[in-house]
């Protein structure tokens, strides 16, 4: 075969297509090749040894806010944005979606200054307030809140925009979320919302079980503000029927949307997220969120089994997003790829009120691809060993060095 790239050795999980068990991943160009037993070595290359080691598909991570906004020093999108690339590569990340940090306003900007300029893929969802997450007080401006404008920007980025989101909102009624999905639907794309407020006027189980749809997106699921819990202790019946009229569940850890106190009852019942994501930006990135791996992390060791958390940080947040191109390892797909370590030993973790939960496992990234491209390589497996190499090799100009006298020699 003609590979430029083969993972040797490594055990795939790529729920897509079912895949549990060790196998080898050819990349040739910015393709997967094959995925297989003991692929040939021979006129490959580069072969990457992984034995021992878990490949995955690049993560997709559907919330995360990257628009830093210039001239709004207290602003909630300038001081808490963050820069794609130092975040998504090391954690195996291939794929990004900003949830809103922007609106109609400030979108070009947005895309001119972060979409555009960046190595990672991403995507972003058009926040219903005109000026996006600059500022809470902006987010509550209902005159600015414009659907016709939010569509017209929607449509003229209809490459990279995969949805509306409203957050923030602390008005009593449903404005907010009512335009967010006017606006989704005339873009034909789900919308996501942040309940971050619950007066009496607008509770949750009204949201998730009456105004959202089938594939819109309810994130933060497991903040400590959302009634999880009877008093027997089992889910509430409320969830289970959004459930089954199609509403995504999205994790949105984030840096205070998550309770181990609903999300620990919860996995063990089986109530499982359908997407792991962060909500990654400053005030989270240092705190207990830490980055994608760790969220992961978390949900391995509250009882999700690795096949299960891999599906929800690949294969189904790709489709939620409406992006099933990527998310997996078929021939012909996309060569973005992450090659994981389940690390043994004792862990803790917290959530984002001081909670603290202790695990035996832990994930971290080993290696990134994104197109068939290594771009994250911490232990340089694909690196030579230098004494390996051409003596010249690491040397400028080797035959134009100017050596230094001998009494200096």
């Amino acid at each position: 075969m003609d590979i430029d790239v083969l993972l040797k050795g490594g055990h795939v999980i790529d729920p897509k297509n079912g895949i549990d068990e060790p196998r080898d991943v050819a990349v040739r160009g910015d393709k997967i090749a094959a995925v297989d037993r003991d692929l040939p070595v021979k006129g490959v290359g580069q072969v990457i040894d992984v034995a021992g080691l878990y490949v995955v598909p690049g993560l997709v991570d559907i919330h995360a806010h990257m628009y830093a906004t210039p001239g709004h020093r207290n602003a909630w999108a300038g001081d808490n944005s963050i820069f794609p690339d130092g975040f998504s590569f090391r954690t195996g990340v291939t794929t990004m979606v900003d949830t809103g940090s922007t609106g109609w306003r400030n979108f070009e900007d947005f895309r001119y200054r972060v979409l555009d300029r960046f190595k990672t893929r991403m995507y972003a969802l058009i926040n219903v307030a005109g000026m996006g997450m600059v500022s809470n007080d902006l987010e509550q401006n209902v005159e600015d809140m414009d659907v016709d404008r939010m569509v017209a920007v929607g449509r003229e980025n209809s490459d990279i925009v995969v949805g509306t989101k409203t957050a923030h909102f602390r008005g009593t009624e449903w404005v907010s979320v009512d335009r967010a999905i006017d606006a989704a639907r005339q873009l034909s794309l789900p919308v996501m919302i942040d309940f971050g407020n619950f007066p009496k006027e607008r509770p949750y189980y009204e949201l998730v079980t009456e105004r959202l749809q089938k594939d819109d997106i309810s994130t933060h699921m497991y903040r400590p503000d959302v009634p999880w819990l009877g008093p027997d202790g089992n889910v509430l019946k409320y969830f289970h029927i959004a459930r089954e009229r199609g509403i995504i569940f999205d994790v949105g850890h984030g840096g205070g949307s998550f309770s181990f106190r609903n999300a620990v009852p919860a996995v063990e019942q089986g109530f499982y997220p359908d997407s792991i994501s962060t909500d990654l930006h400053t005030g989270s990135m240092n705190d207990g969120m830490m980055d994608m791996v760790t969220t992961m992390s978390k949900f391995l060791v509250m009882g999700m089994s690795l096949y299960h958390v891999i599906l929800t940080s690949t294969w189904n947040p790709a489709k939620e997003i409406g992006h099933p191109e990527y998310g997996h390892l078929s021939v012909g797909a996309v060569a973005d790829v992450a090659v994981l370590n389940r690390l043994h030993g004792p862990f803790g973790y917290r959530d984002a009120y001081e909670g603290r939960i202790s695990g035996e496992e832990r994930l971290t990234c080993e290696l990134t691809m994104l197109d068939g491209e290594v771009v994250w390589d911490w232990n340089s497996r694909g690196g030579v060993d230098y004494q390996d190499q051409d003596p010249s090799t690491g040397v400028r100009n080797p035959e134009g060095l100017i050596m230094p006298p001998p009494e200096l020699t």
